[in-house]
């Protein structure tokens, strides 16, 4: 049986990730105090429960009876009992936020007294950074429409196997279009020659053969690519000795269609050679694309 602690920031869409977590197949429960999680999942061990995943929901709304850290020493406790346990963190920017609390007209659980609705979302990222840092999955649901949620959850729901000790996460993106929220590591590879100077190579990416080489054969690419390499490798063992189970690693250029992506795929090759469960997306590849067929008219 596998049991996926369901959390994040309130108004991040943790009530529709349940409702498409039931849809299939998952067992739910919603606001469940910390002090309750292990005896629960005990029980739901024991019983003769037909689900084979168990989702489980807590967050700020169970008041006193929530800790962050709590729920980060319960699951910890789990796992070194061998239970398959998960965390999903849900979480969104504040003008996204903001804006679903004005659509809806509801209180934020934390926004009593006198906290206005920033100042209790602020609150509220400060008491679950400890799950957040250790959470073995994370969507960002600011940009997201409810079938490419729903199509997010089916992959976790799919996976097989156990947790592993470490994922990395690897994301081009381009500074002009925004840091990418999830990321615990920024590197600016905009120092790196640039192929979009080149007519040759300017509507081709850092996935296509011309512009990763290009990118990748220049003596600063070279010596860069080492020292990241040498980075990430040391850093990455600490990280999992504070249980840290995954880390979002953002490179990024200009426009995040060249330099950033050859970079990526690269950095992504290595940690995968290394063994190490790897995953490389790249943000802003079509928008960037689609710029380009719009400029010239097409």
């Amino acid at each position: 049986m596998r049991f996926l602690v369901l959390t994040g920031l309130s108004g991040a869409g943790k009530t529709a990730a349940a409702r498409y977590l039931e849809d299939m197949g998952a067992f739910c429960v919603d606001n469940l105090p910390p002090m309750m999680m292990f005896k629960f999942i005990e029980a739901c061990e024991t019983s003769a429960m037909s689900h084979k995943l168990v989702a489980i929901a807590v967050d700020v709304r169970g008041a006193e009876f929530f800790n962050a850290r709590d729920v980060s020493r319960v699951i910890e406790e789990a796992r070194q009992l061998g239970y398959h346990i998960e965390t999903l963190y849900l979480e969104a920017a504040e003008d996204v936020l903001v804006s679903r609390y004005k659509e809806t007209r509801r209180e934020h659980p934390l926004a009593v007294g006198r906290l206005s609705l920033t100042e209790a979302l602020a609150r509220e990222r400060e008491m679950l950074q400890p799950l957040r840092e250790t959470a073995d999955h994370l969507i960002d649901t600011s940009a997201l429409k409810p079938r490419q949620l729903q199509k997010k959850l089916q992959a976790i729901v799919d996976a097989e196997g156990t947790v592993s000790a470490m994922r990395v996460e690897i994301i081009s993106f381009g500074f002009k279009r925004g840091l990418p929220r999830q990321a615990d590591l920024v590197y600016d590879v905009r120092f790196l020659p640039n192929p979009f100077y080149m007519e040759e190579l300017c509507r081709h990416t850092g996935q296509d053969a011309d512009v990763r080489d290009f990118v990748m054969n220049h003596p600063v690419t070279e010596a860069f690519m080492e020292k990241l390499k040498d980075m990430v490798s040391f850093l990455l063992p600490h990280y999992h000795e504070e249980g840290k189970r995954r880390l979002v690693v953002a490179i990024g250029c200009t426009g995040g269609a060249h330099r950033s992506v050859a970079i990526a795929e690269a950095l992504g090759r290595y940690l995968t050679d290394l063994g190490l469960e790897t995953s490389v997306n790249h943000r802003d590849i079509e928008l960037e694309q689609a710029h380009w067929k719009a400029s010239e008219g097409g």
